[in-house]
């Protein structure tokens, strides 16, 4: 995903963000993709955070898109999710290393979307 929030927010049009998708039909051959696009995304992108449920934002600060609307600049993420049925994963167990930060995250999100 490419767009102005992280990937755990789904607001209602979050979809349109999605760049590229990939379904499996085993969760482990889901996970080691996950796990790929991670270490390519992290090599990219200095700052990250990645949440225990597999939603993971990359960024660099410089990166970003005037906002009309706020008339802001909002930080542009490359994301990636691993979903169930479009919704984040509840079913796998040992999910705590998953979640880790660079360190400093922007929260500036539109007050007009969703």
């Amino acid at each position: 995903m490419r767009g102005d929030n992280e990937p755990w927010w789904f607001f209602d049009d979050w979809r349109q963000d999605i760049v590229a998708k990939h379904e499996f039909n085993d969760f482990y051959e889901a996970l080691r993709f996950y796990k790929q696009e991670w270490a390519r995304l992290s090599k990219s992108y200095p700052e990250f955070k990645s949440q225990k449920d597999f939603l993971a934002a990359f960024w660099v600060k410089t990166d970003t898109r005037w906002c009309v609307e706020c008339d802001d600049d909002l930080q542009q993420y490359h994301s990636i999710a691993l979903l169930e049925d479009w919704h984040p994963v509840k079913s796998f167990e040992n999910r705590l290393p998953y979640a880790k930060a660079s360190g400093f995250t922007p929260h500036k999100i539109c007050q007009y979307k969703g």
